[in-house]
């Protein structure tokens, strides 16, 4: 039997040649901004993110400025590359048939104050919508929702119906430098550098407050170690694997649904 060569070599090295591996194997997608975010439309009603027509996913348009977003009066199972609105942060439409949702107004603070943020899905998922409910942090205490890990902001006091500017603000705000935040009585909110990683944390953003919810309700959540924890949400939460993630949950989505992007798009 050949000896094995990688058997002995420490962690480092091996978490240096995965991600190049990965770097190798997982490239950019050759899909327009307006198809990811279809389809991260998609995705998130798949993923238990519907609720009538509240909730809106957007992404930053080629002008400074601009963003693309979803028509108020569809759902998120409507949603095609071809009905996405472009609207500027007054919320009007630049391009497109319609209205966006007036919520989207707070999006517009955040893009302006966080300029690594290049998409947000904004949803009230049941169990983030249960969680909130409770007036209790996120807690991720589990390796698969660990990209969320110190990443998660909270905001306990709701400042009601994101419809005006000091919602906007107060989001913004509490929001800080993380990826994601709980608001409380509301639902959640996740921004990504990427239309991939925003679509990925939030599906987990969602099962993390599933788990935290059943386990809340078998005993008491346990800590992760905190430099474990880190370790795991870099490992885990990288550009590359955000990228692999959502084109699983993309080719899965266009078998349920075959009418969000044009036929032909390549994965």
């Amino acid at each position: 039997m050949a000896m094995a060569k990688t058997l002995q070599e420490p962690k480092d090295v091996l978490v240096e040649r995965a991600e190049r591996l990965m770097s190798d194997h997982f490239g950019d997608s050759k899909l327009t901004t307006r198809q990811k975010l279809a389809l991260t439309c998609r995705i998130a009603f798949d993923g238990g993110h519907d609720s009538g027509l509240a909730g809106q996913i957007s992404a930053r348009g080629q002008q400074a400025g601009t963003y693309y977003t979803q028509r108020l009066g569809l759902g998120f199972d409507e949603i095609t590359e071809d009905n996405l609105l472009l609207v500027d942060e007054d919320l009007q439409v630049l391009e497109g048939n319609g209205m966006p949702n007036p919520a989207n107004r707070f999006h517009s603070w955040i893009y302006r104050t966080r300029e690594d943020v290049h998409c947000i899905v904004h949803t009230h998922s049941l169990h983030t919508a249960a969680l909130a409910m409770l007036e209790v942090p996120l807690v991720i205490s589990q390796m698969d929702t660990t990209p969320l890990y110190d990443d998660c902001a909270f905001l306990k006091e709701w400042p009601g119906v994101p419809v005006g500017n000091e919602e906007g603000e107060i989001i913004s705000a509490a929001l800080g430098d993380k990826r994601a935040i709980l608001l409380a009585h509301h639902g959640q909110l996740v921004t990504g550098a990427t239309v991939e990683e925003a679509c990925n944390l939030a599906v987990l953003i969602e099962r993390a407050a599933r788990l935290q919810l059943l386990a809340m309700a078998a005993g008491t959540i346990q800590p992760l170690d905190p430099a474990l924890a880190r370790e795991a949400h870099d490992w885990t939460g990288t550009d590359r694997r955000s990228k692999a993630n959502f084109a699983y949950y993309a080719r899965r989505a266009l078998r349920n649904h075959p009418d969000c992007v044009s036929a032909g798009v390549e994965l």
